[in-house]
């Protein structure tokens, strides 16, 4: 069977030059870059180099760039670490998000509600888009934070972030934005958007899993929460992972050199691919917003009112086709649970739980797509009631 990987947003394959370029320091190049030896110095200079290469890509200096282990740390890091920083400075105990965040985000504004901080989740419209004006609504005299996601993970849809730091910095407030599926999509630049965090991931743009960074504006308060040794500018303990780095920074490299020719490609796909869809099948929603969006996204539901899915049944035979796609987040797909993006954008809970999330890359092809739609036309068939 020839198998098919519609799943880019869950992680993508590690592009082989990536690999070659961390390799060595697995093997002869091992040593540690916090030692002041030879061995530890030439971890030292490749560190310094993949932080500043990433720093470049995002408008930022390099001593505003922490590496982490994932970007769900570098979420906990910027939203926690900020929060308690604004608490002990300055009395401020009220974190802005939104209901359609990444659960790295929610579930962090959760955990911190369980300190004693209050915590308002926006709501969003039907194309899961947060509004600068729902923000400024949202603002209290005790708001220590906002956090809103750059780009959403489930359907695609853009935030106005730069609309939004406007309001947060005539107010003051630190803006933390996750950028992990944004980056190397289309442009992210910490001076354009106005955000005072940034998260971004290696494993989303054919990097290494295991590396994430968190990008902090020189001159905000921001408090450690992985204790140790100085590493990362005595903000995150820890022996850096240099290979990791060098190839978060590699694949950040080629991502950002092929960036607007392979955007073009995969809304050209996206889009030929939406209209395949909408013509085979009946019943189809299509979740997000047509624009602003990213480019590899495509998120649809089954509309309840007209026909009857089981959301379980439609991915498990999906990957019995050979045709790998999700429902939603990774980090949730085990759970058959509605998606808490698509109810948040006023899915009802069984159109929300018949819905799948293509997200196409760089082996995606259009006789992919086809395949794919011919296979969902089939399962849908066999499946499909009146409800």
């Amino acid at each position: 069977m020839n198998r098919i990987y519609l799943d880019h947003t869950a992680t993508t394959p590690l592009d082989s030059r990536v690999l070659e370029e961390m390799a060595p320091y697995f093997t002869s190049k091992f040593g540690n870059a916090s030692s002041i030896h030879a061995f530890g110095q030439e971890a030292r200079a490749a560190l310094d180099r993949s932080r500043d290469r990433i720093a470049g890509f995002l408008g930022a200096s390099s001593g505003e760039i922490i590496f982490t282990g994932s970007g769900t740390e570098a979420d906990n890091f910027a939203i926690k670490g900020t929060a308690r920083a604004r608490r002990r400075l300055a009395g401020k105990d009220h974190i802005l998000t939104a209901a359609a965040e990444h659960h790295a985000v929610l579930e962090t504004c959760r955990s911190l509600e369980g300190e004693g901080f209050s915590v308002t989740y926006l709501p969003v419209n039907q194309s899961g888009m947060v509004s600068a004006s729902a923000v400024r609504e949202g603002i209290r005299p005790a708001t220590a934070l906002v956090s809103i996601m750059h780009a959403n993970n489930e359907i695609g849809t853009i935030n106005p972030i730069g609309e939004i730091s406007r309001v947060t910095r005539a107010e003051g407030i630190p803006l933390h934005s996750d950028a992990v599926q944004s980056f190397g999509k289309i442009q992210v630049n910490v001076e354009e958007l106005g955000v005072d965090l940034l998260t971004i991931s290696a494993h989303k743009i054919y990097g290494p899993k295991g590396i994430g960074a968190l990008y902090i504006r020189r001159g905000l308060e921001i408090e450690s929460f992985i204790h140790g040794g100085a590493q990362e500018r005595g903000r995150r303990a820890g022996t850096e992972n240099v290979p990791l780095a060098v190839g978060f920074s590699k694949a950040a490299s080629i991502i950002m050199e092929e960036r607007e020719a392979e955007s073009r490609r995969l809304s050209s796909l996206r889009d030929e691919f939406r209209k395949i869809l909408l013509e085979r099948l009946q019943g189809i929603l299509i979740n997000g917003a047509v624009e602003p969006t990213l480019p590899h996204i495509l998120n649809i539901s089954f509309d309840s009112k007209k026909i009857g899915i089981d959301g379980e049944s439609l991915l498990f035979n999906m990957d019995l086709s050979g045709i790998a796609v999700t429902s939603g987040s990774a980090c949730t797909s085990g759970n058959m649970e509605p998606s808490h993006v698509l109810l948040a954008i006023g899915r009802d809970a069984a159109t929300a739980k018949a819905s799948i999330r293509f997200s196409m890359g760089r082996s995606t092809t259009m006789t992919d797509l086809r395949t794919a739609a011919g296979a969902l036309e089939a399962i849908v068939g066999r499946i499909g009631t009146k409800p």
